[in-house]
């Protein structure tokens, strides 16, 4: 596993998110990733799944502190009078006293942003959460996140072969935060694609760990694959015994559009368009 240290936290870089797996499938798909190797889990109120994801946790015998866990506040509790009781009401579900890491999941029109950060910066300074960052947060949005001075360590963002994130990615590392992807395979898209078929198959490998490796391999780069089938957990994770060559990287470069996202919703902040 390759680890990626941000600031003052090391992280898996590759982690299991846990996206539309309800509470018990998600206790069991966790619990199965944990005994496969991964140390790094993701979650969200909005997910509904904190008290599986917490309860397999819990039960895995690993020691709290070799996890790296993180949720997400919804954005229709980033208000102050919700925030944080929204927190600890997270906290109980995945029966632990902290996450690794606190997010704000999307932001929200109706709430500033210095308002929800500051409600994030508290959670940390109660310790609630280890770490901070935000999702869904375009560059315009960022540049009112960093002018609150919170030290945010990541931005979780859909990310994948098919989807110009380079205004995003080169503004991130600019100001030495990490990006971390969900969706990172497009939702199945990738599959099938002749250019990442033709480059897995030089080194044995599909084209979801073609797409994973060309992720992790980036500087400041993590993903969060989701699935709901236990067996590929380990395909997933198989991903650290091979390395895309420049030539692999500039084919795979070449398949980004600006306008190919999966996640989209109506609430969705106006996005940065490609380079």
């Amino acid at each position: 596993m390759k680890n990626i240290t941000i600031k003052n936290a090391t992280i898996p870089a590759l982690g299991l998110g846990t996206f539309q797996l309800e509470n018990d499938l998600a206790r069991k798909i966790t619990a199965a990733a944990i005994s496969e190797g991964y140390r790094h889990i993701d979650t969200a109120q909005a997910y509904k799944n904190e008290a599986g994801v917490g309860a397999a946790i819990k039960d895995s015998g690993i020691a709290r502190d070799e996890i790296f866990l993180t949720t997400k506040v919804f954005r229709e509790r980033l208000s102050k009078k919700d925030f944080m009781p929204s927190v600890e009401e997270s906290l109980r579900g995945l029966k632990t006293d902290y996450v690794d890491l606190l997010l704000i999941h999307w932001p929200n029109r109706n709430v500033p942003v210095a308002e929800y950060m500051d409600q994030l910066m508290e959670a940390q300074r109660k310790g609630y959460t280890k770490h901070i960052g935000v999702s869904n947060h375009p560059t315009a949005l960022l540049d009112e996140v960093l002018a609150t001075g919170a030290d945010i360590i990541t931005n979780q963002v859909e990310y994948h072969p098919l989807i110009n994130q380079t205004k995003l990615y080169t503004y991130l590392r600019g100001h030495g935060i990490s990006l971390t992807a969900y969706s990172p395979i497009a939702q199945g898209k990738v599959l099938g694609n002749a250019v990442l078929k033709g480059i897995g198959e030089q080194y044995g490998k599909n084209e979801v760990q073609v797409s994973l490796r060309w992720l992790v391999q980036q500087d400041g780069v993590m993903a969060i694959p989701r699935t709901s089938k236990t067996e590929r957990l380990k395909d997933n994770l198989n991903i650290f015994d091979f390395e895309l060559s420049a030539e692999d990287i500039t084919r795979i470069d070449q398949l980004k559009k600006d306008h190919q996202r999966v996640v989209n919703p109506s609430f969705a902040p106006d996005w940065d368009q490609g380079s």
